[in-house]
């Protein structure tokens, strides 16, 4: 196992407030999880499973009873997009409870001993989730050509969407970090992890239109953002979708957030080791 000593860089070769060094650390603890994953790659499937059942069984059903009005789109279409921010919000918002895992093997006190700013750690960790969405993502596009969705395959269209799927797994798995820093047990993650998927999922736009919410719901809708993720990657991924309310501003909102979280989980970091 490659010691964190060895993975995390020090700042030696420059200022340890500066971008460059900033970057590279980042990039370091990014490595160092996705090495993780390069071991255990049936995890990548698994993962992948609840978004497929969703595309293939509940998808299938409600585009044939067309009870949810969706304009142009067929339903599978206006669907596949939300299926996809399901899987990026449901994969990440456990990631918290490696965290825990690393605190109880002792692994988060030589992260901390180590020369890397708090938020370096943090952002990297965020990173390292965003490249766990990339494969479940390339997966469920897959399976949408196979099933005939019009997909927007230009090399612009790809970017945005895999760039999306990175900013949000980010976004979500550094909000798992910021609960795993509060409770600091996995049984009362685990609770509360349930607790936060089921209302950030349907009180989105990922299975129905926000036209059909009622008002509240609606005022909910758009505070919540996985509805611009959501806008931003119909827009990308279906050609000829439109994002409501610009893709700009659902990339906007995914990175303000991302940079909010990491800010937040940066305090509150060292405090899980204690």
């Amino acid at each position: 196992m490659t010691s964190v000593e060895s993975v995390v860089p020090s700042a030696g070769w420059g200022s340890r407030g500066t971008v460059a060094s900033f970057v590279a650390q980042t990039m370091a603890v990014a490595e160092m999880e996705v090495r993780k994953l390069a071991r255990d790659p049936a995890e990548l499937v698994s993962r992948a499973v609840q978004p497929v059942l969703w595309l293939i069984v509940f998808g299938q059903v409600f585009t044939r009873t067309h009870a949810i009005p969706t304009g142009e789109m067929s339903y599978l279409e206006f669907m596949a997009p939300g299926v996809l921010a399901q899987g990026v919000l449901f994969t990440s918002i456990f990631y918290g409870i490696a965290v825990i895992w690393e605190r109880d093997l002792g692994i988060i006190h030589k992260l901390l001993a180590s020369p890397a700013p708090r938020a370096s750690l943090v952002l990297g960790k965020g990173l390292a989730a965003g490249a766990r969405g990339v494969p479940q993502a390339a997966i469920i596009f897959v399976l949408a050509a196979l099933l005939g969705l019009r997909l927007d395959v230009t090399p612009g269209a790809l970017i945005a969407v895999f760039g999306l799927v990175v900013l949000g797994s980010a976004a979500f798995a550094t909000f798992s970090l910021v609960v795993a820093c509060i409770v600091k047990t996995r049984e009362r993650f685990m609770g509360i992890g349930q607790l936060l998927t089921m209302p950030l999922f349907f009180a989105s736009n990922a299975i129905y239109p926000l036209e059909l919410m009622p008002g509240w719901l609606r005022v909910v809708a758009r505070v919540n953002p996985l509805t611009y993720l959501v806008d931003g990657l119909r827009a990308s991924m279906i050609h000829g979708a439109v994002s409501r309310f610009g893709l700009g501003v659902d990339a906007l909102v995914v990175l303000v957030l991302l940079s909010l979280l990491v800010a937040v989980a940066a305090r509150l970091y060292p405090g899980l080791a204690r």
